[in-house]
């Protein structure tokens, strides 16, 4: 590669010295060959002495080892025309360092018009998408006019106080157009700091050179090398710029005097300094009916894009428009162009103009401006001769050149590219899953492909690719075929991360690539879940987390464990105003426990051992001042791995009615508390119903159940609230409906329920208002109910509150009365209490813990709509909601008298009674 920067003396000149002399000394012959005979002798023996002296210079040229490409041609006659030319006019032929752009320049010759289009089907197709795409911008983000871009603040401004250094780097192969840009540059209203021309492995490379030279300019330099680097040599070269901005002009743009003036001045303004700007853009195709996205040269196309300006469709950009990659030039700030080498390029052969821009937009938010023009005025023009840009178009006239672009737009778009297309028309999708490696696909393959599957449902995937997880190979374990990773077809997305962290060990480009790429897919789709494999890179999680959480679109993060992968499909039947709610919710697990350090133990193995969907569960102990050794000890060296453990311990004994009320209270309405006494077990199961049931039935906003409690793990086998006690079968009894359905029911349950946030405040203004030492004391009598009669009995206070206002809760109901929580009624204190004349057999409350994945039992495999559930009174009888509420306000017991058809309403912040309201 060399550097020229002042002229320099031809080869030929000394053998023109040469010549020149022979010459001379031939017409002094002739004039001493009158003179006499001694004459003669002497002017043979100078011309012997010149023909030797210019045998040895024409040996020498003739040499392997010098390189005649800048010379003219050394043959004979040629050499006699020059010789011939200069004893005809006088005069010596000028060396390079005389030499004139006017001797040197050629021009490129234009015999042709603009190209203007007849077809009036295209011109209204190509018109229409771009008044939609301006519109959009005018709505968005503003689109001026070159008069109100000029007005704008600007840092940089001609005449002012600080002048941007601007390099301009011309790029040059065969095109006769270099005169015509060093002229345009030359004569600019703002005057550029330097010009770089460059030369790669180009063929006119000496007459490039002897251009630059004429202009004996020091401001413009010429670069050169035997090596072509094609289209991305010249931002390599700009990497050692040290200055404001970088002015890049390919061969066939011949700017307007104004147009660095205009360029500086956008590019001094807070709106567009964080861009690229040029005058010449593209707008990569637009999805079709069919969903597929057609080739950016589809013929008669509306959504094959366009091409700004077109004089060919009559479209001049008099308003700045935002377009997906520029071509032919770019105006940027020097230190935006390194993040063209941030990634590995799709091809080095072509397309460094959409790379470019989509580095920009991937890691530097930087948008992409074709400038506004005066039509009027061609020196505010990019291209001031437009028909240039219409010869030898390699990307129309190569079949190869369109297949590759095609390929490399849309893998930029499936790795996060928001194209104008996207901008404009934002996706909305409920689940896009994430694998980093094929392990991961087959992980989360069954989930992906229920998502799918299901009706009303859109879910894709995305790949890490390169050696991590190739699109290809992912396809392939999908059972899709491999033409999935290139139809041009949503449904598998290469995020591109061996582009940039190649094979480095760092973790730092790793996580940079798939939160830049994972974070323009969500602003390209919009999921409403981001579902990742437990066990991925922990960098990759943090990097998903990251992308998760700056989502516009407030996309929740799912990392689900494997194990737990073939027991979610349930998630696939929940709408996406639900799915929204999956991470908002949490449930907090609150241990009751004393000194039955055994059956701790065996209920924490339990809550070890389930699947907890990758959720954080805190977990706390409350345990009452006479606690013994052993649990105490149970307590200390249980490693909780799902969440934050707490341990809270009294100094004086409170009993059990404080135990429980007192272990959790709500600290929002999405913090729900479960609670376990220390002899309950639960299913591995238990956490997957409570959620599956909270998105259900108290998220989905398309569902209002006002009256649900709580939801409880455990299926009841007596009706306990009458005398007899009577057994009762929830499957026989609602086989009329179906077997399996879940239920309402009037009744809390106390083995194992999550309570809900706004009912559990409620419950303790109730019971501060009305829990006495003296039980009998209680003013609230239902009838019937053998519940009058119990003592220290927290559920007793739960019940009448239920009762009194029309409150349920939510019953899991399945074959054998299989349960997500079971009793296993040990000694405690009402279990064999000296005070408890109630017998309480092992069999009537021991029940099955489930063992399999619940929701294939399910009607119709998943949760039924809440329209549709059952409910029961506290008897266990058929009865509606509306009926619940008369029963309560007929009692006429509850803190406010409020007749027999109204019923207590209350602050949901603070649980207090409100007034009276009807229902």
């Amino acid at each position: 590669m060399g550097l020229v920067r002042a002229p320099s003396m031809r080869r030929g000149d000394l053998l023109d010295e040469v010549i020149n002399e022979y010459v001379a000394g031939k017409s002094s012959k002739m004039r001493l060959f009158k003179g006499g005979p001694s004459r003669i002798v002497a002017t043979l023996t100078c011309l012997q002495f010149a023909f030797a002296i210019y045998a040895t210079f024409l040996l020498y040229y003739m040499s392997p080892a010098v390189d005649l490409r800048p010379k003219p041609d050394f043959s004979w006659a040629a050499h006699i025309v020059q010789h011939w030319k200069q004893m005809v006019l006088p005069g010596r032929q000028p060396t390079n360092a005389s030499l004139t752009p006017q001797e040197v320049c050629e021009r490129e010759r234009i015999d042709f018009s603009q190209k203007k289009s007849d077809d009036q089907e295209m011109i209204r197709l190509k018109r229409e998408l771009y008044d939609e795409i301006l519109d959009f911008q005018r709505r968005s983000s503003g689109a001026e006019s070159l008069a109100e871009l000029l007005s704008m603040k600007s840092r940089w401004r001609r005449g002012g106080p600080d002048v941007p250094k601007i390099t301009v780097i011309l790029n040059h192969f065969k095109r006769k157009t270099l005169c015509a840009q060093l002229d345009a540059l030359l004569h600019q209203t703002l005057p550029f700091h330097d010009v770089w021309v460059l030369s790669f492995g180009s063929p006119n490379e000496d007459s490039l050179r002897r251009i630059v030279q004429s202009y004996n300019n020091s401001r413009i330099s010429f670069v050169s090398s035997s090596y072509d680097f094609k289209y991305y040599g010249r931002f390599q070269m700009a990497l050692q710029s040290e200055v404001d901005f970088v002015y890049f002009l390919d061969d066939d743009m011949i700017p307007g005097r104004r147009m660095l003036e205009i360029l500086s001045h956008a590019g001094g303004t807070d709106k567009y300094r964080n861009a690229v700007l040029g005058s010449i853009g593209r707008i990569l195709p637009f999805r079709q009916k069919d969903f597929s996205f057609p080739s950016y040269r589809k013929f008669r196309s509306k959504e094959a894009g366009l091409y700004l300006p077109d004089p060919a469709y009559n479209i001049i950009v008099e308003r700045v428009v935002q377009v997906d990659f520029l071509s032919s030039s770019w105006f940027l700030s020097a230190d935006l162009v390194k993040t063209l080498f941030v990634e590995t390029p799709f091809t080095w052969t072509t397309g460094e103009d959409l790379h470019l821009s989509y580095q920009l937009q991937r890691y530097r938010d930087a948008g992409s401006f074709v400038l506004p023009v005066d039509p009027r005025d061609k020196e505010t023009w990019g291209d001031s001769e437009h028909r240039l840009a219409y010869v030898s178009e390699t990307t129309v006239i190569f079949k190869d050149v369109v297949q590759v672009r095609d390929e490399q737009w849309w893998r930029a778009l499936t790795s996060g590219f928001v194209t104008r297309w996207a901008a404009m028309y934002p996706q909305a999708i409920d689940a896009l899953f994430y694998a980093h490696s094929l392990d991961e696909v087959r992980a989360l393959a069954p989930l992906l492909e229920k998502f799918r599957a299901t009706a009303g449902k859109k879910a894709y995937i995305a790949v890490s690719g390169g050696a991590y997880c190739p699109c290809e190979a992912a396809a392939a374990v999908l059972r899709w075929p491999k033409e999935a990773c290139k139809e041009r077809r949503f449904r598998i997305f290469d995020v591109g991360s061996g582009a940039i962290s190649g094979l480095s060990r760092s973790e730092v480009p790793l996580a940079q690539s798939v939160y830049s790429g994972v974070k323009g897919l969500l602003q390209i789709h919009n999921p409403v879940l981001l579902v990742a494999a437990d066990g991925v890179d922990p960098f990759v999680r943090s990097a998903l987390r990251m992308a998760a959480e700056t989502s516009a679109n407030g996309t929740g993060l799912v990392v689900l464990p494997r194990s737990s992968v073939e027991n979610s499909l349930w998630m696939a039947d929940l709408g996406s105003g639900t799915l929204r709610h999956w991470s908002k919710m949490k449930i907090s697990v609150n241990i009751i426990t004393q000194n039955r350090a055994n059956s701790l133990k065996r209920l924490l193995r339990s809550l070890s051992e389930a699947f907890y969907l990758g959720d954080e569960v805190p977990i706390s102990f409350n345990i009452d001042s006479s606690v013994d050794e052993a649990t105490l000890s149970a307590v200390s060296s249980f490693n909780w791995t799902q969440g934050p453990k707490l341990i809270r311990r009294r100094v004086i004994q409170g009993g059990l009615i404080r135990a429980v009320t007192e272990s959790w209270y709500p600290s929002s309405d999405d913090d729900f508390g479960l609670l376990l006494e220390d002899d309950i077990e639960v299913s591995p199961y238990y956490y997957m119903w409570i959620k599956y049931a909270l998105l259900a039935y108290h998220y989905d906003p398309r569902v209002s159940v006002p009256e649900l409690v709580s939801i409880s793990l455990y299926t009841p086998r007596l009706v306990e609230v009458v005398k007899e006690r009577p057994r009762w079968n929830p499957t026989e009894f609602f086989r009329g409906i179906h077997p399996n359905t879940p239920y309402l029911h009037q009744l809390p349950c106390s083995w194992g329920a999550v309570f809900f946030p706004k009912h559990w405040r409620e419950f303790y203004a109730y019971m501060g208002s009305r829990f006495t030492a003296n039980a009998k004391e209680n003013p609230v009598m239902i009838p019937r109910s053998r519940t009058n009669g119990w003592q220290a009995s927290w559920k007793k206070f739960l019940i009448d509150m239920m009762y009194l206002r029309g409150y349920v809760s939510l019953y899991p109901n399945f074959p054998g009365q299989a349960s997500f929580s079971t009793n296993h009624m040990e000694p405690g204190a009402h279990i064999r209490a000296k005070d408890n004349v109630v017998q309480h057999k092992k069999d009537d409350f021991e029940v099955p813990l489930l063992r399999e994945d619940f929701s294939r039992i399910l009607p119709g495999g998943k949760l039924p709509p809440a329209a549709k559930l059952p409910v029961l009174d506290l008897f266990n009888q058929p009865v509606s909601l509306r009926a619940l509420k008369s029963f309560g306000a007929r009692l006429n017991q509850d803190v406010l008298d409020c007749g027999d058809s109204k019923i207590v309403s209350v602050d949901s912040s603070t649980g207090l009674p409100k007034n009276c309201s009807a229902f």
